[in-house]
């Protein structure tokens, strides 16, 4: 089977079992590297021999960390499970990459307000929103009008990190800037209506059950990028959310103007936002929770505390 043909039926694969576009992109260039590695072969008499000589050679030659050697071998798995219907057993000769226990980069509460102090606009509502809650940025960014309970003073992350759902504070300071930023969105949403869009993204499970939901105001993403665009999916023309790389420019730029000297991220924020939460006497399963950890000793990583009971949550951003 030639090279376009096996990436294009894995294109389709993916797409019918409603994996992300990133997963898609990440998978695909994982299996043109396989079998650039493999030239003379045909992929479908390939088996677990080479896709260890593949994987070792990541570890050893390339030096890659072990998530990214996990992924590789997580579309390798993928390729043959669902392309060929082929079982791939135990790789035994598979030399790992080693997990390096790295300490995460945490602000202090006035470097915090240093850095915040130098965004504006969009980004710096995001930012604040980021550490006042621990999202992801992606997790951010892709969160609907919906998604926002001004009632209750929460917020909903829809399909986060291992496809789960959960719930996090919103903080109360924030709630005059979110409540402007969504009178925003209704104006640009009223715009697009008007001139024939209006259309959002939606995962297709919800599309097929609500086909009108990709119109209505609710769904659309709070913070929404500047332009149109074309879904590489579907061709339609959507309002996509805020790409990923604006917000992370200006946060660096307003850690040189803070002259912080540590090399912290955006995902730095989220870090500071569990680490001030332990400081402040939360239970370490509350902050798993609020994370959405799968098992607590990725949460153990930022500090051992004392357990409180019965405190309700409360952003540290309003403290």
């Amino acid at each position: 089977m030639a090279t376009e043909n096996i990436l294009l039926h894995l294109h389709n694969c993916i797409r019918t079992r409603h994996l992300s576009l990133r997963t898609e992109e990440a998978y695909c260039n994982w299996v043109k590297r396989f079998m650039a590695f493999h030239a003379s072969k045909d992929l479908r008499v390939l088996r677990e021999r080479h896709i260890e000589q593949f994987l070792t050679s990541l570890a050893v030659d390339e030096q890659v960390s072990a998530s990214t050697q996990n992924q590789a071998l997580n579309a390798l798995l993928f390729l043959y499970r669902e392309m060929f219907q082929v079982k791939i057993g135990i790789l035994q000769d598979l030399v790992r990459a080693k997990r390096t226990a790295r300490l995460p980069v945490v602000f202090s509460q006035e470097e915090i307000r240093s850095i915040l102090h130098q965004l504006y606009g969009t980004s710096g509502l995001i930012c604040s929103l980021l550490y006042g809650s621990g999202m992801r940025l992606l997790e951010c960014l892709q969160l609907r009008v919906k998604d926002i309970d001004f009632m209750r003073k929460i917020i909903v992350v829809r399909e986060g990190k291992g496809e789960k759902d959960r719930v996090t504070p919103l903080p109360l300071t924030l709630i005059p800037s979110l409540e402007r930023q969504i009178a925003k969105v209704k104006v640009i949403h009223q715009e697009d209506r008007a001139t024939g869009y209006g259309d959002v993204y939606l995962p297709d499970a919800i599309r097929k059950k609500f086909p009108r939901a990709a119109k209505e105001f609710i769904w659309q993403y709070v913070f929404p990028a500047s332009k149109r665009s074309m879904d590489p999916i579907s061709a339609v023309i959507q309002r996509h959310h805020l790409d990923e790389s604006a917000v992370q420019r200006a946060f660096k730029t307003a850690l040189q103007k803070a002259n912080i000297a540590k090399a912290g991220t955006v995902h730095s924020l989220r870090h500071s936002f569990a680490t001030h939460l332990l400081e402040s006497g939360y239970d370490i399963r509350t902050v798993q929770e609020l994370l959405g950890h799968k098992d607590v000793r990725t949460t153990m990583i930022y500090t051992h505390v004392l357990n409180k009971k019965g405190l309700a949550v409360r952003s540290p951003l309003d403290t």
